[in-house]
């Protein structure tokens, strides 16, 4: 599995994509938190990151599929996807191991908004709320897990690399966004429209950005990883058949 994490990371920072890709991410996130008027974080008054973790979902929805699009779409494009069979790993490490080497490649460009947690405690005269800070991290990097593992079942059962980019950010945004267009919906005097937001990905994330992790959370995060995950094993090992 070591062997497709090290060749997956590799190839994403052999040229200058890689950088640029990331670069990209820390320049419009870093731009709309301290320059857009609507969610400039100095113009709120106190030390608070609430503009960035608000806006970092939807950056996600362009920086994760942008990584995950060529995970196996290339592999069957350039027939590569025979070499791989010849490396000493079975489908589960190889579909793992793509899994972990985005989420690592993401964390990266996430470390690069460490700056603006830095910088709003420097300005800050009474400093931050940590713990928020740092459950609103730890929502943000389960949230990725999961738009990484969407994209990585979107890319194994698709040949194109563009069209598996649209169809994971469609798929991103409706999981993180759709659920929570039905929280006030009632039927019979019934607010069902809750239970229906408990399906998508936002009201777990907002949860933990609060700053308390509940099992309830980490049981969704984690399931909805786990889901898409062994979706592209059982493809990738029916593929291979």
């Amino acid at each position: 599995m070591w062997t497709v994490i090290r060749k997956e990371w590799n190839q994403f920072f052999a040229g200058w994509m890689g950088y640029l890709t990331i670069a990209v991410f820390l320049l419009v996130s870093g731009s709309m938190i301290f320059f857009v008027p609507e969610t400039n974080l100095l113009d709120g008054g106190y030390a608070t990151l609430d503009s960035f973790f608000e806006l970092a979902p939807l950056l996600l929805l362009i920086l994760v599929p942008a990584i995950t699009m060529r995970s196996f779409s290339d592999e069957y494009r350039q027939g590569t996807f025979e070499l791989l069979r010849t490396l000493p790993v079975n489908h589960i490490q190889l579909v793992v191991g793509k899994f972990i080497s985005t989420l690592l490649i993401v964390l990266v460009a996430l470390s690069g908004t460490l700056v603006y947690v830095f910088s709003m405690e420097y300005l800050s005269l009474g400093g931050m709320d940590v713990g928020e800070v740092l459950g609103s991290y730890i929502g943000l990097i389960l949230l990725t897990a999961v738009y990484v593992a969407i994209g990585i079942y979107i890319s194994s059962i698709t040949l194109n690399a563009l069209a598996s980019f649209m169809l994971t950010a469609f798929l991103c945004f409706m999981s993180y966004y759709v659920f929570s267009f039905f929280t006030t919906l009632s039927i019979a005097g019934e607010n069902i429209g809750y239970f229906i937001s408990l399906m998508g990905v936002k009201y777990h994330y907002e949860n933990i950005s609060k700053g308390y992790i509940a099992w309830n959370d980490l049981v969704y995060f984690i399931s909805m990883s786990s889901l898409f995950i062994y979706q592209s094993i059982l493809y990738i090992s029916q593929k291979k058949n």
